[in-house]
C-alpha cells in the first residue's frame, strides 16, 4: 500500500536480495598481505616524495647567481623562457680561485676572471635551430662604461680592448652589455662555467669522441693525442678546449674550431646515448652542471633549467649552427683581430632578424651560385696591387695561389699572413671593383664571396680553409651564403700545428 514501508528487504543490481541477518555479520578482515601492499606503497610514495625534494634542494643550492647586466640600456622586456627565442651567453671563466688552482696561479687571471670562451647561443622560438656564435678572445672592440654590481664600483668605457677583458674589472655583466653593444642584441641570460665544469661534465657523459690529423703533443695545456679519433675527458678534455699552439697556426681561431668540434661531438653523444631522456643521467649532468655553474637571476631556478633543457633536447644536431664572428688581423696590432666588415656586420643583422644560418640568405639560390663573371673593363693587370693573405693554415700556400695569379696576367702579387677563416673572399678597396670581380672569376668564387671592405688597399684575395690545395677553392659544405663553420652533425678533425 501506498504510505507503508515495505516489510522486504531491499534488492540491488546484480545482488540479489540483502538478508537482514547480514547486517549483524562481524565485518571481513582484510589479508595481512594487502595491509603491508598499502604500507609498502604509502612508504615508496614518500621515499618518492623526499628524493625529489631533496634533489630540487640540492640542485637549488648549488646555483651561483650574478647581476644580467652592468647598467647598459635595454629596449625589450622579459622572454618567455618556455616559447620565445632565446639568446644565452655562454662564458668560460680562467680563474684560478678554488679547484681551478691547479691551472695556475690567482695572478694569472685578473678581478673576476677573463672569458677564455665566449659564445652566444641563439634559440629559434620553434626549437627549430640553435645558432652558437663564437667571438674569438682577441677580438679587439670597445667596452662600455659598466658599473660592478656587488662593489657599485664605476668603471669607464675602454676602446680598442680585448673582448675577454670585459668582465674582468666589472663582472660578467659587463661581458654581456659589450656583447650586447657589439652585436646590436639583448642577451636574454648567460652561462658562465669554470675550468672544473668541463673536467666534470666530459667525465660524468663518459668521454667525449674529438678528432686530430697528426699527432699533437703541447706541454703547455697538456695535450696528448695520436693521430685520428681519441676520447678525451676530464684533464685531457680541458687540454683539448684550452689549448692555444696545438691546432691550425696557433691562434684563436684554431682554438675555436675545436671548441666547436667538441661541442658538435658532444651533442651528438648525448642525442645517441638518449641521455636527455634519461633521469637519473640528467641529474647527474644537473649536479655536475649547476656545482660549476654561475647564471643571471633569471636563469637561477631548477624548473627554469629543466624548460631550458626541455627545449633543447628534441633539436636536430643537423640544425646546430656553429659560426665563428668573422675577423681580419687588427689594424693597430696584428697580433689582435678586428671585425671583418662588412662580413661581420652582416652576421649580426641576420642574427637580429633570427634567421637560421645554415639557409641561404633571401635571394640566393639553393644551387651552387654562378662564379663570378669577368669584368669588360680595360687596364693593365700587370700593375694592379694584389696580396694573398694565407688562412689556409698550410705554410707557403699563398705563394702557390700567387702563382695561378700570375698565370692570369696578374704580376704585382705579394702573400702576406693571416689568421685562419673557414672560407675564401676577394676584398677590395675603392675604384677596384673591376679587378676584383676579375679576380674572383680566377679561382670560380660566387658573387657573395667578392665583397667591397674600405680597409683594403687594392685587392686582397683572402684564402681559407677551404683552399688548402688545387687552383680553386672547394665547394661549400653548407648552403651557399651560409656563415656556419660546421653543424652538430658534422664531424671534424683539427689539423695540427706543425710548428707548435
Amino acid at each position: 500500500m501506498h504510505g507503508q514501508e515495505s516489510s522486504t528487504s531491499p534488492s540491488y543490481p546484480g545482488q540479489g536480495t540483502l538478508v537482514d541477518s547480514s547486517r549483524n555479520q562481524p565485518a571481513r578482515r582484510r589479508p595481512r598481505w594487502l595491509k603491508y601492499t598499502g604500507i609498502a606503497v604509502a612508504v615508496l610514495l614518500l621515499v618518492t616524495i623526499a628524493f625529489g625534494g631533496y634533489w630540487f634542494w640540492r640542485l637549488q643550492s648549488n646555483i651561483t647567481t650574478s647581476a644580467l647586466g652592468a647598467g647598459g640600456l635595454r629596449t625589450e622586456g622579459p622572454v618567455d623562457d618556455s616559447k620565445d627565442r632565446l639568446q644565452i651567453l655562454v662564458l668560460g671563466s680562467d680563474t684560478r680561485s678554488g679547484k681551478n688552482g691547479k691551472y695556475g696561479t690567482v695572478d694569472q687571471s685578473s678581478g673576476y676572471g677573463q672569458s677564455d670562451v665566449m659564445m652566444v647561443l641563439d634559440i629559434s622560438a620553434d626549437n627549430n635551430h640553435v645558432n652558437v656564435i663564437s667571438f674569438p678572445r682577441d677580438l679587439l672592440v670597445d667596452v662600455p662604461a659598466c658599473m660592478d654590481r656587488k662593489t657599485n664600483q664605476q668603471h669607464d668605457a675602454r676602446q680598442n680592448v680585448m673582448i675577454n677583458s670585459a668582465m674582468a674589472d666589472a663582472g660578467i655583466g659587463c661581458a654581456v652589455d659589450t656583447v650586447n653593444k657589439l652585436t646590436g642584441l639583448e642577451v636574454d641570460h648567460f652561462m658562465m662555467a669554470d675550468f672544473n665544469a668541463v673536467k666534470e661534465l666530459s667525465n660524468t657523459v663518459g668521454g667525449v669522441d674529438v678528432c686530430v690529423n697528426a699527432a699533437v703533443s703541447d706541454p703547455e695545456s697538456g695535450l696528448h693525442l695520436p693521430k685520428g679519433t681519441s676520447q678525451v675527458q676530464g684533464d685531457q678534455a680541458l687540454a683539448f678546449l684550452r689549448t692555444r699552439h696545438a691546432f691550425a697556426d696557433g691562434g684563436d681561431l684554431g682554438r675555436i674550431k675545436a671548441q666547436q668540434s667538441f661541442l658538435a661531438s658532444l651533442t651528438r653523444k648525448l642525442k645517441a646515448d638518449g641521455t636527455l631522456g634519461d633521469p637519473q643521467k640528467v641529474l647527474s649532468i644537473a649536479d655536475t652542471m649547476t656545482k660549476n655553474l654561475t647564471v643571471d637571476d633569471g636563469l637561477a631556478s631548477v624548473p627554469t633549467m629543466l624548460t631550458l633543457a626541455g627545449r633543447l633536447k628534441n633539436i636536430d644536431p643537423a640544425k646546430v649552427n656553429f659560426i665563428t664572428v668573422p675577423t681580419v688581423p687588427a689594424a693597430s696590432d696584428p697580433n689582435r683581430l678586428g671585425l671583418d666588415e662588412p662580413a661581420a656586420g652582416n652576421l649580426f643583422a641576420k642574427l637580429r632578424q633570427s634567421a637560421d644560418l645554415s639557409q641561404p640568405a633571401p635571394g640566393t639560390s639553393p644551387s651552387s651560385a654562378p662564379p663570378t663573371a669577368a669584368s669588360k673593363s680595360g687596364y693593365d693587370k700587370t700593375i694592379q696591387p694584389i696580396t694573398v693573405a694565407n688562412g689556409t693554415t698550410v705554410d707557403g700556400r699563398s705563394q702557390e695561389i700567387s702563382s695561378v695569379l700570375n698565370s692570369a696576367g696578374f704580376t704585382d702579387v705579394s702573400p702576406i699572413p693571416a689568421q685562419p677563416r673557414p672560407e675564401t673572399y676577394v676584398y677590395y678597396g675603392a675604384g677596384f671593383a673591376d679587378v676584383a670581380a676579375d679576380v674572383g672569376a680566377v679561382f670560380g668564387l660566387p658573387p657573395e664571396r667578392v665583397q667591397a671592405a674600405p680597409g683594403v688597399q687594392g685587392v686582397q684575395l683572402y684564402a681559407g680553409e677551404d683552399f688548402t690545395t688545387g687552383t680553386r677553392p672547394a665547394p661549400p659544405a653548407h648552403a651557399p651564403g651560409s656563415v656556419v663553420a660546421q653543424t652538430g652533425n658534422d664531424q671534424t678533425c683539427q689539423s695540427a700545428n706543425a710548428g707548435g
